[in-house]
């Protein structure tokens, strides 16, 4: 490496790889260049071809772990991510070892993560030139969209493999995932703990001849979109409520209600629409669907997320309760009401046309009251502000 980069000892470069004897050597060989020797840990993923006679060549040089079977490549990152931490690096470059990253780049990160020294820093691809393949171009706008609806940040290319990580954030995190899905649910986890995200463009070449791809668009994309379902419901449970409270957010919330280039209508239709998507029935895409009518209909989106909350987990029960007591208005159902909020989600499959017609009154009843009680609230205190 450069030495003109003083932090560089602290910088390892990870390397996965499974059967990619075409282009394996030639990465090693690239990343020489700019890493020292110890400085490398390649994990062998199973080989089946010829890597493993290629990686003899190397085995004095650089660290090499090896799966003796195939487990994926969430596994062997992961794997190698916790070496790195134990060998002490602060700091992990990924690449690829089917030849379509260059090591290059590698100097890149580095100054980049001087400038940034406690963010994720994004390889990010040029996805509209001729050599990518169209299911990577569609597979990388699906992933983005989903990572921003999941931490609410925007990325150019969330699926690139070429990547810098700061450890110590791993060491608090129990990472589930163990295909290519990994590579989404870490950068989640890691937006949810709040750290930072820098991208770089980086450069790619997609070679037929020699690069071997062994993402399988059915089985894969199935295994990402439930693992993003999953994420969404973690986000509605876990981080938007964190993030509802920070400190920050509070401050965000109450710009927004006094600022004075909205109507108070325009406020208030925003919160009750907020109560209304909360509790209305479409667990996991509340937010999916009602940000973009909020948008739709220039309504106040910090408002209105910050009403939409009202489902998250302390609230649920009380929501629950709800939407059962106002569908027993209209439909016969066997819940019983003296066991207050003690309902299990076998009362919910067996009473689930019950609940469903109860949540979508109790929505449309909360939503009318949030509403109205808000615009009294606006109206009267934009009265005082104005007075003073």
């Amino acid at each position: 490496m450069n030495q003109n980069h003083p932090i560089e000892k602290n910088i390892c470069v990870i390397i996965p790889t499974y059967n990619n004897d075409k282009t394996v050597k030639r990465v090693i060989d690239g990343v020489l260049k700019f890493a020292p020797k110890n400085a490398i840990i390649l994990i062998n993923d199973g080989c089946t071809d010829s890597t493993p006679l290629i990686l003899k060549e190397y085995e004095n040089e650089i660290t090499i772990l090896t799966n003796e079977i195939n487990k994926g490549k969430g596994y062997s990152l992961n794997r190698a991510l916790r070496k790195a931490l134990e060998l002490g690096y602060k700091n992990a470059i990924t690449i690829d070892s089917d030849g379509q990253h260059f090591p290059e780049d590698i100097p890149n990160f580095i100054q980049t993560n001087l400038e940034f020294p406690n963010h994720v820093i994004m390889g990010s691809r040029n996805m509209n030139q001729e050599s990518v393949p169209g299911k990577s171009s569609f597979g990388n706008k699906f992933s983005n969209f989903w990572f921003k609806i999941e931490t609410l940040i925007d990325l150019p290319d969330t699926q690139t493999g070429f990547r810098l990580y700061p450890l110590e954030p791993l060491k608090k995190m129990n990472l589930i995932t163990t295909k290519f899905e990994f590579e989404i649910e870490i950068i989640v986890r890691y937006a949810w703990e709040n750290i930072g995200f820098t991208s770089i463009p980086i450069n790619v070449l997609y070679d037929k001849e020699e690069r071997v791809s062994h993402f399988r668009p059915g089985r894969d994309f199935f295994r990402i979109s439930v693992l993003n379902t999953f994420l969404v419901v973690g986000a509605l449970l876990y981080f938007f409520p964190k993030k509802l409270f920070s400190k920050n957010t509070l401050i965000a919330i109450k710009k927004e209600a006094i600022k004075s280039d909205e109507s108070n209508l325009t406020k208030s239709l925003s919160i009750g629409f907020g109560f209304f998507m909360g509790i209305f029935p479409i667990w996991g895409f509340q937010l999916l669907v009602g940000i973009p009518l909020s948008v739709l209909f220039r309504m106040n989106k910090v408002l209105f997320i910050t009403a939409a909350n009202i489902s998250i987990p302390p609230f649920i029960p009380f929501v629950l309760y709800g939407s059962f007591l106002f569908g027993q208005l209209f439909i016969q159902g066997e819940i019983n009401h003296q066991q207050l909020l003690a309902f299990t989600m076998d009362d919910i499959k067996t009473n689930s046309i019950l609940y469903i017609v109860g949540a979508i009154i109790f929505a449309a009843i909360s939503g009318l009251i949030g509403f109205a009680i808000s615009f009294l609230l606006f109206k009267l205190f934009r009265k005082k502000q104005e007075i003073n």
